[in-house]
C-alpha cells in the first residue's frame, strides 16, 4: 500500500509540474459547469479571449479556464514538441489541476482541430464540444481562400495578383509555403474580419487594441509552433469532419458556431458540417467573420448558455 500511495504521489508532482508550465486563468466559481477554451493558432493566445469575453461568460453561471499551450502565447518552453500528443498531456494536466472530471470544450479556430482530436482520444473528459470558427478541412479551406481571393482580383483587374494564384494552385498543397500563401491572401483579402461591427464589437476590439501587454504579446509571435506543428502532424492536409461524425455517432453533444463573413468557409463546408452536429445545433451568424465572440459576443455569450444550460 505505501508503494502505492508513493508511485501515486510521484505521479500527481509530475502532473502539477507540467501544467504550472502552461500560463493558466480561470474565471468564475469553481464549483460551476467547467467550460476550457482551446485557442486557435498554431502560434497564438487565449489572452484575446480573456481580455474580451471569459468574464462574462463566467458571469453566465460557467467556471471559464484559459490556457495557453506549450511554447505559445504565454506559455513559454524550450523544449515545447509541437505534437498532439503533448497537447493532449498538458491538456490532461490541467484537468488534475483544477480538479476537473470532465468539461466543455471551445475548440476556436485550429484549436478546433485539437479539442476534437482529443474528444476523440478522450471522450470521458469531455461534456460536450463546442466549434467556433473551427477548421473543418484544411484542403478545402484552402481551395476557398484561393477562389475568393480570385473573384476579387478578378472584379479588381488585379493581373499581378491573379497570376500569383495560379502560380499558387501549382504548389504541392501538403507544403508549408502552400499554407503560407493561401493564408497571406486570406489576410490581405480582409477575411477574418466582417465591414459591419456592432458597437459592442468596435468597444472589444478597441480594448485590445489599448490592451499594453496584448500589443506585446502579439508583437512578438513566433513561426516556431505554427512549423513545429506542421513538421510534426502534418494538419494541412487534415479534414476532422470524418471525425465529428464518428464522435456524433456515438452520442457526444457538438455544437457549432460560424460566422457568415468569414473567408476560410464555403457553403459546402457549412452544409456538411450541419448534416453531421444537427441544423438545431449550428448556428451561422450574420455581420460576423472568425472572431465570433468578439463580433457577436452577445449571441455568443446567450447561446452557449441556452445549449449547455
Amino acid at each position: 500500500m505505501k508503494n502505492l500511495l508513493f508511485s501515486l504521489s510521484l505521479i500527481l508532482t509530475f502532473l502539477f509540474a507540467n501544467a504550472q508550465n502552461l500560463h493558466i486563468k480561470t474565471f468564475g466559481n469553481s464549483k460551476n459547469e467547467p467550460v476550457i477554451f482551446i485557442h486557435g493558432g498554431p502560434g497564438s493566445s487565449a489572452s484575446a479571449f480573456g481580455i474580451t469575453t471569459a468574464q462574462r461568460l463566467s458571469d453566465s453561471g460557467f467556471y471559464v479556464v484559459l490556457y495557453d499551450r506549450r511554447g505559445e502565447g504565454l506559455s513559454a518552453d524550450e523544449h515545447a514538441q509541437y505534437t498532439f500528443k503533448q497537447t493532449f498531456e498538458d491538456l490532461n494536466h490541467i484537468y488534475v489541476k483544477l480538479g476537473i472530471h470532465n468539461a466543455t470544450l471551445i475548440g476556436f479556430s485550429f484549436g478546433g482541430i485539437i479539442s476534437t482530436l482529443y474528444t476523440e482520444k478522450y471522450p470521458a473528459h469531455v461534456k460536450s464540444l463546442i466549434l467556433v470558427s473551427s477548421l473543418l478541412s484544411q484542403p478545402e479551406t484552402y481551395h476557398t481562400i484561393l477562389q475568393k481571393s480570385r473573384a476579387i482580383y478578378l472584379a479588381q483587374n488585379d493581373t499581378v495578383k491573379l497570376n500569383d494564384i495560379l502560380s499558387i494552385e501549382k504548389m504541392d498543397e501538403s507544403s508549408f509555403e502552400y499554407r503560407a500563401a493561401c493564408f497571406r491572401h486570406s489576410s490581405s483579402n480582409g477575411f477574418f474580419s466582417t465591414k459591419n461591427k456592432n458597437e459592442l464589437a468596435k468597444r472589444l476590439y478597441a480594448s485590445l487594441e489599448y490592451d499594453s501587454a496584448y500589443a506585446k504579446l502579439s508583437a512578438h509571435k513566433s513561426n516556431e509552433s505554427v512549423i513545429g506543428f506542421w513538421k510534426n502532424e502534418r494538419y494541412s492536409n487534415m479534414s476532422i469532419l470524418p471525425v465529428l461524425k464518428q464522435l456524433k455517432s456515438e452520442k457526444m453533444e457538438i455544437y457549432a458556431l460560424y460566422g457568415k463573413d468569414d473567408g476560410l468557409f464555403s457553403s459546402r463546408q457549412m452544409m456538411n458540417l450541419s448534416q453531421i452536429v444537427g441544423k438545431d445545433k449550428l448556428k451561422y451568424l450574420e455581420n460576423c467573420s472568425h472572431y465570433l465572440y468578439t463580433d457577436q459576443q452577445d449571441i455568443f455569450v446567450s447561446q452557449l448558455a441556452k445549449w449547455l444550460k
